[in-house]
């Protein structure tokens, strides 16, 4: 058994063509997918290769056509629902192009983003989608395109490295939901982050590393601005990493003099996080404090109330993104465009009116 496995194993495409009584060089035709070979001949070829069950070689047939087949793709934390909607978006457009994916999970740290593209790059995949854990470094990211890999940045922008980015309409998306919070009678915001954060606090908007996060909280302060609050920044908490973080986020918030009366959280993670951390208090929504989480995650419709949301069409984002990169590897004359995919204010019932 075990020496008809290895040779099972080592089918080659002369043996394929001797089955199929066929050159060398016409089932490396139908085996490569290219070149014009007649229907009745393909058939044979491909009959033959079933009765033989003939593996490609993909080492050796990337060497012959200079492309693997494969395309690399470096999310920030797979857990989040937000990447692995898109990685399914991303994956359901490549594989549409006859392209399979290789996933790397950085947790959005720099060094293991990194280590992961190097990775992909030694595997020689034809190209690599990104989200950079960090924003302002560049070096390994410039090294991809040295490298002549075609390269699009997801879910966050980097304008400086000038290639194509597919993120959403993040300052806008913030702003109207902080406008609703507005209209609903709020005054008193919190914004909450799982960015890291040496005291959770933020002065310098400018300091955000991740260009997702630093458009949100601009859209939340310029609307906070407009409404006339004296310090705009001083309810952005940042590191809500894990579920204790996030409780002490929480509880320091609602210890104020005058704590926030509604919450918006920066992504679902979060937004489970801080549901918990107020059933763990007592608190009632909206009842006791109004929130908003971005993403249409499941478990945001199953609550009770169910949450308002910021739809963010991931699966489109992670399509577009999967498309432009194919666009990119085909050569496709594209200008480099930074691609926005709208969003929409999904209200539920998780935000309290309240009379001024």
């Amino acid at each position: 058994m075990e020496d008809s496995a290895n040779q099972k194993r080592s089918v080659t495409v002369a043996d394929v063509a001797k089955a199929a009584k066929v050159s060398k060089a016409t089932a490396a035709r139908v085996l490569g997918g290219y070149g014009v070979v007649s229907a009745k001949i393909t058939d044979q070829v491909m009959a033959a290769a079933t009765a033989l069950e003939y593996r490609p070689n993909e080492l050796a047939r990337s060497m012959s056509t200079g492309r693997s087949g494969i395309i690399g793709v470096v999310v920030g934390d797979i857990e989040n629902a937000f990447f692995s909607l898109a990685v399914r978006g991303i994956s359901d457009a490549a594989r549409l192009a006859g392209f399979n994916v290789i996933i790397a999970n950085s947790g959005e740290q720099l060094d293991a983003e990194r280590s992961a593209v190097d990775l992909l790059i030694g595997k020689r995949v034809d190209g690599l989608i990104v989200t950079p854990a960090r924003c302002d470094r560049l070096d390994h990211l410039q090294h991809v395109r040295r490298a002549g890999v075609p390269l699009v940045l997801f879910d966050r922008a980097i304008p400086e490295l000038d290639v194509d980015a597919v993120t959403g309409d993040d300052r806008d998306a913030a702003i109207t939901a902080t406008r609703y919070l507005i209209d609903q009678g709020h005054r008193r915001l919190a914004y909450v982050s799982a960015m890291d954060a040496e005291d959770g606090g933020l002065t310098d908007i400018g300091r955000i590393s991740n260009s997702a996060v630093r458009e949100r909280v601009e859209g939340f302060v310029t609307v906070l601005t407009e409404a006339g609050s004296p310090n705009p920044l001083h309810f952005i908490r940042l590191g809500a990493t894990n579920q204790q973080q996030t409780d002490a986020v929480i509880k320091r918030l609602l210890s104020e003099t005058s704590p926030p009366s509604a919450l918006m959280a920066s992504d679902s993670l979060v937004g489970l996080r801080i549901f918990k951390s107020l059933q763990t208090l007592g608190l009632s929504i909206p009842r006791d404090i109004s929130m908003i989480s971005f993403l249409d995650a499941d478990w945001t419709s199953v609550t009770v109330p169910p949450i308002t949301i910021v739809d963010q069409r991931v699966y489109e984002l992670g399509k577009l993104a999967g498309e432009r990169l194919v666009a990119r590897i085909e050569r496709i004359p594209l200008a480099v465009e930074r691609l926005r995919v709208t969003t929409r204010l999904v209200v539920r019932g998780s935000v309290a009116t309240i009379d001024r």
